[in-house]
């Protein structure tokens, strides 16, 4: 640990060009829930099922998203990141 900048950083999954960060809003129940992109849109995120009862989504929760091509409106949740890494984000700038 001779370089203090990079004290406690670990490489994180990025988005693939097709995903964004996102922030979960509110929950809504059939593994659905609102989140509010990076690009500045709100979705309608569904929780796939590799994911159902295996990593639990709570609001104020960062995940990654990969809107649908023909609804832009709607998207799927492809990862959640943890308590450190999600702060790790917000001080690199990546999310707000």
């Amino acid at each position: 640990m001779s370089d203090g900048d990079a004290q406690g950083r670990t490489d994180l999954r990025m988005p693939d060009d097709d995903e964004v960060f996102a922030e979960v809003t509110e929950m809504l129940g059939a593994n659905r829930v609102k989140v509010r992109c990076a690009d500045g849109t709100r979705r309608t995120a569904r929780i796939p099922g590799r994911m159902q009862k295996r990593t639990w989504i709570r609001e104020g929760d960062i995940v990654l998203v990969s809107p649908w091509d023909w609804q832009d409106e709607k998207a799927d949740i492809e990862h959640r990141y943890e308590g450190q890494a999600a702060d790790q984000l917000r001080d690199e700038g990546h999310i707000v």
